[in-house]
């Protein structure tokens, strides 16, 4: 009897033993699968092809999830509003006009990804490891090359000329208060003439029947006489990549980017406070630094990669080289000037 009732008990014993190892191993499972997804946060001209995306969740065993946030300025508002409970693991786009507001938020975690000392010290603007420089876009005047062959004007060379009478009515810009290109206009105009010689410029510049459009879909592809739309002004105000999509069949490029007209917006990635996916937040941010995400970074994003060594494309390196010397702000003045500069622009644009 006492001999059944023991071989009773181990058994039970056995059955619950089973059953708890059973339980924790589903358990384990369902938290493996919760944390094998990391989200990127980011604005919506993020891209990323499938390739490289299958790549990453091949070699880290992290699906990769992408969560898109409107411009800049939207997603900096959406990081900051969600600090305390972050809606994602990493963030990408943050640029350099509004980089100041996320740090002073504190928005991103310290972690210094590998291959970030590849990176040129003059895209960290000071910045450290929070968060870290992915890339560079440069806003400077573009010229249609066809237009001022056709009719024997010489192109303008520095932004001052713009105001200069024989190109009235040439000129297309994207509103600095609802475009992100716009801004790093603006920011290049006070960070060029100075105050109050930027607000003069402006009024100059309004004066030479400057066109203001919403933003910089608007002013490229229907005002620039340069591109697919054939718009009516042959200066726009765009990207030093940007004649790079110009090239005609003849191999040439059909615009040019003024590179001594250039405002330099760097763009940030970083690990969020309180990612629930540590390791895979820092398994996407040494991705966004491999050689594979940033020789692909100029076809997909049309920026500049920022770590050294990483070429481009040859059809770049003739159309559209890096600016050498492009103006550039520290975050910390553009976050103290901005809400005023925009409201000085305003009172300019509307007076």
């Amino acid at each position: 009897m006492r001999r059944s009732t023991a071989r009773r008990t181990r058994a039970a014993l056995a059955v619950a033993v089973t059953l708890l190892i059973a339980g924790c191993s589903l358990t384990g499972t369902g938290r493996d699968r919760e944390t094998r997804t990391v989200t990127l946060v980011t604005h919506d001209s993020f891209a990323m092809s499938d390739e490289l995306r299958q790549r990453f969740e091949r070699d880290s065993g992290f699906e990769l999830r992408i969560l898109r946030k409107g411009d800049a300025g939207e997603l900096t508002n959406e990081l900051v509003l969600t600090r305390d409970a972050p809606i994602g693991d990493v963030a990408f786009g943050v640029d350099s006009t509004y980089l100041s507001r996320a740090l002073d938020e504190d928005v991103f975690a310290s972690y210094r990804p590998e291959g970030a000392a590849h990176i040129p010290i003059k895209y960290a603007l000071g910045a450290n490891e929070r968060p870290t420089p992915i890339d560079a876009g440069d806003v400077c005047l573009n010229i249609d090359l066809r237009w001022f062959e056709r009719h024997d004007v010489p192109p303008p060379e520095k932004l001052a000329d713009l105001v200069e009478p024989r190109y009235r009515g040439l000129f297309a810009v994207p509103n600095p208060a609802t475009s992100s290109p716009g801004l790093a206009f603006l920011l290049n105009t006070v960070d060029t003439f100075g105050d109050p010689g930027w607000r003069n410029y402006w009024r100059q510049l309004l004066d030479n029947d400057a066109r203001i459009s919403s933003g910089w879909q608007e002013a490229y592809n229907q005002d620039f006489s340069g591109s697919s739309g054939e718009g009516p002004r042959p200066i726009v105000l765009s990207y030093a990549s940007s004649p790079a999509a110009e090239i005609g069949p003849d191999g040439q490029p059909r615009t040019r980017a003024l590179l001594d007209t250039c405002y330099r917006q760097v763009e940030y990635a970083g690990v969020l406070n309180g990612t629930d996916t540590p390791k895979g937040a820092r398994e996407l941010m040494d991705f966004m630094l491999s050689w594979q995400f940033q020789s692909r970074i100029p076809e997909q994003m049309y920026v500049y990669p920022v770590v050294m060594g990483v070429e481009l494309p040859e059809s770049w390196q003739r159309a559209a080289p890096l600016p050498e010397s492009p103006n550039q702000m520290k975050p910390e003045r553009v976050e103290r000037n901005r809400a005023e500069w925009i409201r000085q622009w305003r009172s300019l644009a509307t007076g």
